[in-house]
């Protein structure tokens, strides 16, 4: 990925299409920090306790395995609205 497609990432919510891609005011997002999906928003609406401490695996074309692979994510310690990469998955 070079640097312009890494412009386009940013602020970005992961899963929106490319008409809306920004976040809206009423909801609760993660920034996604490393990995391929640096820089992108999660969106963490409506998500228990548990399925946050959890992390999560999403799909991605970007990361190691290529199409159908995942970048895993979770959150980081003390601060819910960051999550940190922990690697890919196949």
């Amino acid at each position: 990925m070079d640097r312009n497609d890494e412009q386009l990432l940013r602020g970005r919510v992961y899963g929106t299409d490319h008409d809306h891609p920004g976040p809206l005011p009423h909801c609760g997002y993660a920034e996604l920090v490393g990995g391929p999906l640096d820089g992108l928003l999660l969106d963490i609406t409506g998500w228990t306790a548990d399925e946050i401490q959890t992390g999560v695996a999403l799909m991605t074309e970007l990361g190691q395995f290529g199409a159908g692979g995942r970048a895993l994510y979770d959150p980081r310690p003390g601060q819910r609205n960051r999550w940190d990469w922990s690697g890919d998955s196949p």
